[in-house]
């Protein structure tokens, strides 16, 4: 059976450049992220290095997954089905336009956690109806790379349509701003800059 699925959800997303030249620098920063993670309140880690070939990112969740054991914090594998069987992780973390989330929970049974990327209510509505155990509903604030931040009342609006789905709000998210995704309605928050730069710091004070 998988995880229950706890509240409130903190959701580190790995940084994504992880290479073949500076793989096994990166894997071990990953493993120390994971091993540091409960400690700083951080239940979910995603790992999402789209520029691994499938047999480095095995090896590369294959440690997490090993890190988090005896630990609460769960490993969720990005688009990646295959990878988050073979490597035993907790779960998986869908694209809004990835395989559709029926199918993979008719493939998964009650075995994995399935995260799903929604970009609008309707996304979020249909992760619901599908099986999904949640989605992160994004970009709600601006964010290097990303424009059209939907704000805090778009967020509010999804949590309320949908409840008690759990949404994880994503998207700008940091220290200034991570009490109003709560205020809002959020089940939680994911962040990339921000938790990696907390996982990597000799302190969580900030948390």
């Amino acid at each position: 059976m998988k995880p229950e699925l706890s509240t409130p959800i903190v959701y580190c997303i790995s940084e994504g450049d992880i290479t073949t030249a500076n793989f096994f620098q990166k894997k071990s920063e990953i493993i120390r992220k994971v091993q540091r993670a409960a400690g700083l309140g951080v239940n979910f880690f995603q790992v999402r290095e789209k520029n691994l070939a499938a047999g480095l990112l095995f090896d590369l969740v294959t440690a997490a997954v090993e890190a988090s054991r005896d630990r609460p914090t769960k490993i969720l594998v990005n688009g990646r089905l295959d990878i988050a069987f073979a490597s035993g992780a907790h779960g998986v973390h869908l694209p809004s336009d990835g395989i559709p989330i029926g199918r993979v929970r008719q493939t998964v049974g009650e075995e994995l956690i399935i995260g799903v990327s929604a970009h609008s209510l309707a996304e979020v509505e249909k992760a619901k109806a599908e099986g999904a155990d949640f989605a992160a509903f994004a970009p709600v604030f601006a964010s290097p790379g990303k424009s059209g931040a939907q704000g805090v009342e778009k967020l509010r609006d999804v949590c309320a349509a949908v409840a008690p789905f759990p949404v994880v709000a994503l998207g700008g998210i940091d220290k200034s701003n991570v009490d109003e995704v709560f205020a809002a309605g959020a089940s939680g928050y994911a962040a990339i800059r921000y938790l990696n730069e907390l996982l990597r710091s000799k302190s969580g004070s900030e948390f």
